[in-house]
């Protein structure tokens, strides 16, 4: 089963590891970054599946949320690729 997924964390000083966070999410799908730290990923992984190996890229006092997600809205800023978002988005 595929899951639209959001994935939203805080990397708390010291520590922060930003790159090996995102490597590993570009890892588990297809992915877009829609802000600095909250990404949108389709998947064959749990959401369960998707924290533990997300959350084993990050520290202690880091703080990390695996949402499900069944639909939503976005703004158009920077001119995201609504198309190619929307076409990840429904390929199930």
């Amino acid at each position: 089963m595929a899951y639209n997924l959001f994935v939203a964390y805080d990397l708390i000083s010291p520590g922060q590891n930003y790159d090996a966070v995102q490597a590993r999410i570009a890892e588990l799908g297809p992915h877009f970054k829609f802000q600095y730290s909250l990404f949108y990923l389709h998947t064959d992984h749990t959401p369960q599946e998707v924290y533990g190996l997300v959350r084993a890229m990050m520290d202690q006092n880091d703080r990390l949320a695996v949402i499900i997600a069944e639909g939503g809205l976005v703004t158009n800023w920077d001119h995201p690729p609504i198309e190619a978002i929307n076409a990840i988005w429904q390929a199930a």
